[in-house]
């Protein structure tokens, strides 16, 4: 799964690595601690141009009756997108981006508390995850709710270690065909979703200061053995 991750990349980074500009200044803010449940950006296609939003991280399916009530789904299995209703319609026309530095994950080891690990790229400051985003409308008020969800697949070599699932991480090449809504071959699309080369990515332990959503310094991911 992935339930922390980073983006401390500099706004002009982002936007030649994604091809977005914006004006909203609330975007490209560097994070240290991204959490579920907290506004993220997101770069989507809706229609035909390419643009970068906040949308709420945790998806609520459209046809969810109540939005407050529903807990919002946080990861999307690659495996299993056309298999699950809450995911089906979004991976058919509803992808986007979401720009990241680097990602968090947990080992557990005997009874002890477990040990938070931050994992990057080695040469790149900026990559994006893959991810699905969808609506849900408010019928008595008419308020338009936009939530996302961040797509795993089975770990890598420099996962395994640590955790048997990581997030998907897209490469370049492929972010104009993943955003393509008119690209509805489910088959070719699930064939991008495979763990990211091994070679190309390292981590280290890191505080479990991380542990606290409040905590957001760059500190967090300084090497443990460096604090």
């Amino acid at each position: 799964m992935c339930g922390r991750f980073t983006n401390k990349a500099k706004p002009e980074q982002i936007k030649a690595e994604f091809k977005v500009g914006t004006k909203n200044p609330n975007l490209f803010q560097p994070r240290y601690n991204i959490a579920p449940a907290q506004m993220i950006d997101v770069v989507f296609e809706p229609e035909t141009e390419r643009i970068v939003s906040q949308l709420k991280w945790g998806l609520v399916p459209s046809w969810s009756k109540d939005a407050a009530t529903s807990k919002g789904l946080t990861n999307a299995r690659a495996e299993t997108l056309t298999e699950k209703p809450s995911f089906r319609e979004a991976f058919k026309s509803r992808r986007c981006i979401i720009p990241a530095s680097g990602f968090y994950e947990w080992q557990k080891k005997g009874t002890g508390a477990k040990q938070p690990f931050y994992f990057y790229l080695k040469e790149k400051e900026i990559f994006g995850f893959a991810g699905l985003w969808e609506e849900w409308l408010e019928k008595q008020t008419g308020e338009l709710l936009e939530t996302c969800t961040i797509i795993t697949t089975e770990a890598n070599e420099v996962l395994k270690p640590i955790h048997d699932r990581m997030p998907v991480i897209l490469k370049p090449e492929i972010y104009e065909q993943w955003l393509d809504s008119k690209e509805k071959n489910t088959d070719k699309l699930q064939k991008l979703l495979v763990p990211y080369p091994a070679s190309k990515m390292s981590s280290h332990a890191v505080s479990r200061s991380v542990n606290i959503p409040d905590s957001d310094s760059p500190e967090l991911i300084v090497p443990l053995n460096s604090l």
